[in-house]
């Protein structure tokens, strides 16, 4: 018996093969090999094809079904995780009808801040607990402003997890997790948000059917089951996006627990118990995968856009040619904790929503021409990163989310001792790192939803821990000096 997860990312799309009863990954493979291409047109746009993502999902499920051997129809359930906020549009026939407007595309700011302005800032917090921002939301209302024509021409909008869904099954459906994701989810009536709905003059018919998280949300269509080589009625029984299936990936579930990814995004998600969110809405609240109107369970999300393009953007311009990112990180240890002074705000890849929606771009402060070089820079990389982390955790314990444990995977730069030590001593917690990742994730929260795991705790009881990051107190003081020092340099670009 064995499940199949997806993890539509805007890197690539990753395809797992677990066994149910041990919970082992037996195949996985990722399309495509190289990062896949983001289009923007102007500055601040990201775009991509959808049927990218689909060609891309072909070939990884085709990948492990020969590396496994595995018979389809073993296989009992398909999740999907999926890059959060993207806006897909397709008409009566299921075609899309323009490229996706994904995660970091920013064109959408002002849309958001001006409904946040007119509808009234405790009316948007208390209900929907985010400012309406760069969201799905938002990205609708310029296409309606900017794109009438195909706005007109729209049937369904969706997220990147719901059109995946829609091509395996022809169903189009979508779940609380997602519309919250998107800010139309009204948490204070628990419905849709009419009241946001009514101001950008949106349908609601554009939303598809909601079906709950963990459930049956459609079954493989006889002709992709073909084309995929899997068995025609499998049933899909999970999606999330991707940073609340990280969480589900690491069984962070409940109250005060705390997940951990830093890949092409850099993200810190906490669960809290009770209906809060920041006044200044630095940070976004979602439903969590298990939120429910009886169960508070929202997923707190701090977001930097610029964390992997930041780390791939050295390793290509700064890093001598063909060095690996272990051979960086084996670099930058050369450098001090503190780089030497040189501090490195990573805020380059378009509005960041920590910093209340400002592009402040990325920038290098105190570089001094006879004290640094490329270890200096390279380090002070990761740990701009790390501290921007530690600036939102600052926020999210404000909510009263106290940050003593994170769980994280195994991967990207959690590979990196540096910037490991310095998240752990920085902030004081304690980091653990477990053998697991998203399409892992959703295939554990595939069996889930189908009723093979009766709870999580069934689901990720074989979950493997590998290591674990206690704080450097020695250094404690080394590191917030160099945190105190980049959050001034923060405040004084920010002031600008």
């Amino acid at each position: 018996m064995f499940l199949l997860g997806y993890d539509i990312g805007s890197s690539s799309v990753k395809a797992s093969l677990v066994n149910a009863v041990t919970g082992k990954c037996v195949a996985s493979a990722f399309y495509p090999k190289t990062e896949a291409a983001i289009i923007a047109v102007h500055p601040g746009w990201a775009e991509q094809d959808p049927e990218s993502w689909w060609e891309s999902l072909k070939l990884s499920t085709q990948s492990v079904l020969q590396q496994s051997g595995v018979n389809p129809g073993e296989i009992k359930a398909i999740g999907i995780s999926y890059q959060m906020h993207g806006l897909v549009c397709v008409d009566k026939q299921q075609q899309v009808l323009r490229p996706a407007i994904i995660w970091c595309d920013s064109r959408a700011v002002p849309y958001g801040q001006k409904a946040f302005e007119t509808l009234g800032e405790e009316k948007c917090l208390s209900h929907l607990l985010n400012s309406p921002g760069n969201f799905t939301a938002s990205k609708l209302a310029w296409i309606k402003e900017n794109e009438p024509d195909i706005y007109q021409r729209i049937d369904k909008i969706m997220l990147p997890g719901d059109y995946i869904a829609m091509k395996l099954s022809g169903e189009i459906c979508t779940t609380v997790s997602g519309l919250s994701e998107g800010i139309f989810w009204d948490f204070k009536e628990n419905k849709v948000a009419d009241f946001l709905m009514r101001y950008y003059g949106f349908d609601d018919s554009l939303l598809a059917d909601i079906r709950p998280t963990f459930s049956e949300q459609g079954q493989v269509h006889a002709t992709v089951a073909a084309e995929l080589g899997l068995k025609e009625g499998t049933p899909i029984t999970y999606r999330a996006g991707d940073q609340p299936n990280n969480a589900l990936s690491l069984n962070v579930f409940n109250p005060g627990e705390i997940a951990s990814t830093a890949g092409t995004s850099g993200v810190v998600y906490g669960v809290n118990g009770e209906v809060n969110y920041d006044p200044q809405s630095r940070v976004n609240t979602f439903a969590h995968v298990n939120h429910s109107a009886g169960q508070t369970r929202l997923g707190v999300l701090l977001c930097i856009n610029g964390t992997g393009i930041l780390n791939s953007w050295v390793k290509r311009n700064i890093a001598p040619e063909g060095m690996s990112y272990n051979e960086m990180n084996v670099l930058a240890s050369k450098a001090p904790v503190g780089s030497a002074g040189l501090s490195i705000l990573p805020f380059g890849n378009g509005a960041e929503r920590m910093l209340n929606n400002k592009e402040i771009g990325c920038s290098i402060r105190g570089l001094d021409f006879n004290t640094h070089s490329k270890q200096h820079i390279v380090r002070a990389a990761q740990e701009g990163i790390v501290f921007s982390f530690k600036y939102g955790i600052d926020i999210m314990e404000q909510m009263g989310i106290p940050v003593k444990m994170i769980h994280a995977g195994h991967a990207n730069m959690f590979l990196s001792s540096i910037f490991r030590d310095t998240l752990a001593s920085v902030t004081g917690a304690v980091i653990e790192l477990y053998d697991t990742d998203g399409s892992v994730g959703a295939a554990k929260g595939a069996g889930i939803g189908a009723g093979i795991y009766k709870d999580n705790n069934e689901a990720f009881a074989t979950l493997e821990k590998l290591d674990v990051i206690e704080p450097n107190v020695a250094q404690k003081q080394e590191y917030l000096d160099a945190y105190n020092r980049w959050k001034h340099r923060l405040e004084k670009s920010m002031a600008k």
